[in-house]
């Protein structure tokens, strides 16, 4: 299963491009699933509007890839969900940050995760290295996640926007046996993503190549 489920369009601050640009770049570079993921302070007001036109993007490419229809959602710098938000009709959520002291979640997660009510990933959080910050064994830590039906997203970004900067929690598990048997033993599932903000900079193979390693170690992915 070669999935990218991180990404951003004109919707979100940061991003530039029309969802098709991208759609039709991800169908080019072997994605068999695809999820745009705008941050929830970008879409605002929009957010009807936003998952009207995933869903109509969702029929119109189904015959070529599988869109899934996604929000990324800020914990930080006053940016989060408002209370009265409701986005429980997402086909998931991403949840950035929770390792940070800032974060309006951190260790809250798993009630956050009921509150949101899609299906819950975790992204831009290095859960291992948080696991021992807080002295806390990181089989049991992404045991809790796994139990609580919330995934961990595996950000391959290599892009403009983020200055070429790789995530180190990335590299450290391609090369670590250790934080391999980790997740491995934990039962977490993880997914992919690019994490793309311009569709010039999309690199697909980054993404095939690590859902090859996934496979290969056989770390499940997340299910749409």
């Amino acid at each position: 299963m070669i999935m990218d489920i991180h990404s951003h369009r004109y919707y979100s601050r940061c991003g530039r491009d029309n969802p098709r640009q991208t759609i039709q770049a991800a169908i080019d570079g072997g994605i068999e699933i695809f999820g745009i993921s705008d941050h929830n302070y970008g879409i605002a007001d929009r957010k009807k509007e936003y998952f009207e036109l995933l869903t109509a993007l969702q029929k119109e490419y189904s015959e070529k890839i599988k869109i899934v229809r996604g929000i990324e959602l800020c914990t930080v710098e006053n940016l989060w969900l408002r209370d009265e938000e409701d986005i429980s009709y997402f086909d998931y959520c991403l949840v950035e940050h929770i390792d940070r002291p800032e974060s309006s979640v951190g260790l809250d997660i798993f009630r956050y995760a009921l509150r949101c009510g899609s299906k819950t990933g975790i992204a831009h959080t290095d859960l291992i290295a948080f696991a021992k910050t807080l002295g806390k064994d990181p089989t049991d830590f992404l045991k809790a996640f796994a139990e609580h039906d919330i995934f961990w997203e595996i950000n391959v970004n290599y892009d403009s926007i983020h200055g070429y900067h790789e995530h180190e929690y990335v590299k450290r598990l391609v090369e670590s046996k250790e934080e391999q048997d980790i997740v491995r033993n934990s039962g977490i599932t993880v997914s992919v993503g690019f994490d793309g903000h311009r569709v010039e900079d999309y690199v697909p193979e980054r993404v095939i190549k690590m859902c090859h390693f996934l496979e290969s170690q056989k770390i499940p992915m997340v299910v749409f």
